[in-house]
């Protein structure tokens, strides 16, 4: 028996015009805008659909970005579409909470405003950096970091999927592990065009900020399991879930764990909701490296997307 899990994307996806043909032909998504520009006080839809320089600033791009991954996920269930397991990648495990049911969009809406604000400001511009370490396993990663490398100073972010690892922390400290990385048989490690040193020890101080935030918000029961980037473990506690969100913004994500486990649990139909096609990628390669092959994956991202939900 078929089972479906709803996808994410995180920060990075973003793009002038994302949403808009939602906005244009579904009720229910043109109230989801309405309402984050009310809630947030932003001009969202501006900020989604115009070309601005706004939009790839962390402390925007973030809100945007969940308001266009919660309004396209309400044209999916008003298609009829459920899924049995929700996950995110870093900003999008909010909409992935918002789809489990234990996040309402208004409260969503408002801590993702903030946490984009908190973490664009932790760390000065120039202070911290991210680089993708490609042709490497997370064990070499790891290893490499351990044993060549300052881990108070650099550390994994984000386990994307097999032969890509991003790693963040201080920029001097990255630069060093970047090139001791190479030395050791990565093929390719990029510097990646980002404000702050993200998912690493630096952000903790934008982590505490937000727990003083997440203190006011009252998470419903999760109606549909969700992955925590966290633990890459089902959450169906929602008692667990402000903890979850704190560590979440100075720890890795690990994507790659969170989709090895659906797929062991039989999940093989994926559908990304939001801009790009990222986490597409990243499914293909983890089913194949685990030697699946029928696994369907499905991305909704202009409204045309929506035909291939049947």
């Amino acid at each position: 028996m078929s089972k479906t899990a709803f996808m994410f994307p995180g920060q990075g996806a973003q793009y002038a015009g994302m949403g808009a043909s939602f906005y244009e032909e579904f009720d229910c998504c043109r109230e989801a805008y309405e309402k984050a520009c009310e809630v947030t006080g932003l001009d969202i839809k501006s900020l989604c659909f115009e070309e601005n320089e706004e939009l790839n600033k962390t402390e925007y791009t973030q809100i945007a970005m969940y308001a266009t991954e919660a309004a396209l996920l309400k044209a999916v269930q008003e298609k009829g579409i459920t899924s049995e397991a929700n996950v995110g990648l870093s900003l999008g495990e909010y909409a992935a909470l918002t789809a489990s049911g234990a996040l309402e969009f208004e409260d969503g809406c408002r801590i993702v405003r903030k946490r984009g604000i908190y973490m664009e400001q932790e760390v000065p511009q120039g202070i911290g950096t991210m680089a993708a370490i490609l042709g490497m396993t997370a064990e070499q990663v790891e290893t490499v970091l351990q044993e060549k490398c300052d881990t108070s100073k650099v550390s994994i972010a984000n386990y994307n999927c097999p032969g890509q690892i991003v790693i963040s922390g201080e920029k001097a400290a990255v630069l060093e592990a970047m090139e001791e990385l190479k030395a050791s048989g990565a093929k390719r490690a990029l510097e990646l065009n980002v404000s702050g040193p993200f998912h690493s020890p630096s952000l903790k101080g934008a982590g505490e900020k937000l727990e003083k935030e997440l203190a006011d918000v009252n998470f419903s029961e999760v109606e549909t399991p969700y992955i925590a980037n966290l633990t890459a473990e089902y959450v169906t506690d929602s008692s667990n879930i402000k903890d979850l969100l704190v560590k979440q913004v100075y720890s890795s994500v690990r994507f790659e764990q969170s989709v090895r486990l659906l797929i062991s649990d039989g999940f093989d139909t994926f559908i990304e909701i939001g801009p790009g096609k990222t986490l597409t990628g990243f499914v293909k390669k983890i089913a194949k490296d685990m030697g699946v092959s029928e696994i369907r994956c499905i991305n909704i991202d202009k409204t045309s997307d929506l035909e291939q939900l049947g």
